[in-house]
């Protein structure tokens, strides 16, 4: 089935989704949308997010998305529900694939997960941790300051690396072999983070995880795209696209990138 795939997200973040489906599957339609005017959801009351994912899940809808990938935490956490029972189109988030990739992962089981602010207070990757993982020790840690360093385009920077650095350090002392980047715009703060956790640390992204959920829902739903030819994704922001085509070509290691405006 040609129809594409839609990914959405608050911002740039679930770029780190559309990478993993760039490299597995590449022959697979995508239109992206990234809520860049109205980021970070972190702080938002969970109306908000509801309303915002749903005009994102509208405007795809009218694109003739076969699916959607809901591709940030926080409107994950708050709206999946939501969002599933006004569609007919499957509808993936991406908490209960990163704690499944954390269960499979540690070995102490204790887990810290480094979130937003709306994801860590909306209690669902504890949930889906204990879910998985009864037994669980987990250390729910919010870093509202994280989003915008990526947003900003300063994920690269030393004061991205001092600020990542003051925003963990209430885990000095805490016991944990795993650490999941609850949110998806975090792993582009990866190195500095792992700079920041104690050594050996295993850090989990969601977005391998994710994909997989997406790779079984097109076979056993008959959507997959058996196209011979790889598809360039379509990205739409609501805001600056100029930044965020440079973050886009520099995060998926694109030569171009099909970057338009939409607005809500």
């Amino acid at each position: 089935m040609d129809a594409p795939i839609g990914v959405i997200d608050s911002g740039v973040g679930g770029l780190t989704v559309v990478k993993r489906m760039l490299e597995s599957l590449p022959n697979e339609p995508i239109i992206y949308i990234g809520d860049d005017a109205r980021c970070p959801y972190g702080p938002r009351t969970p109306e908000e997010v509801i309303t915002f994912t749903m005009e994102m899940a509208n405007a795809l809808q009218a694109m003739g998305i076969k699916m959607l990938v809901i591709a940030c935490n926080t409107a994950t956490a708050v709206a999946l529900d939501k969002v599933r029972s006004h569609f007919t189109f499957p509808v993936i988030g991406v908490i209960d694939p990163g704690a499944r990739a954390a269960v499979k992962e540690t070995d102490s089981r204790k887990i810290a997960v480094l979130a937003t602010s709306g994801t860590i207070q909306s209690g669902a990757y504890q949930q889906a941790i204990h879910d998985h993982l009864p037994t669980a020790t987990i250390h729910a840690l919010a870093c509202p300051e994280f989003v915008p360093l990526v947003e900003s385009g300063q994920y690269k920077s030393a004061y991205a690396g001092n600020v990542v650095q003051s925003g963990l350090q209430s885990l000095v002392g805490k016991e944990f072999d795993t650490a999941i980047l609850g949110c998806t715009h975090y792993p582009l703060l990866k190195n500095h983070i792992q700079n920041a956790l104690p050594e050996g640390v295993k850090i989990i992204s969601s977005a391998v995880e994710t994909v997989h959920d997406i790779e079984k829902t097109l076979r056993d739903c008959n959507l997959k795209n058996y196209a011979s030819h790889a598809v360039p994704p379509v990205f739409f922001t609501s805001g600056s696209t100029m930044h965020f085509r440079e973050i886009a070509l520099d995060w998926l290691a694109i030569d171009e990138a099909d970057v338009r405006t939409i607005a809500f």
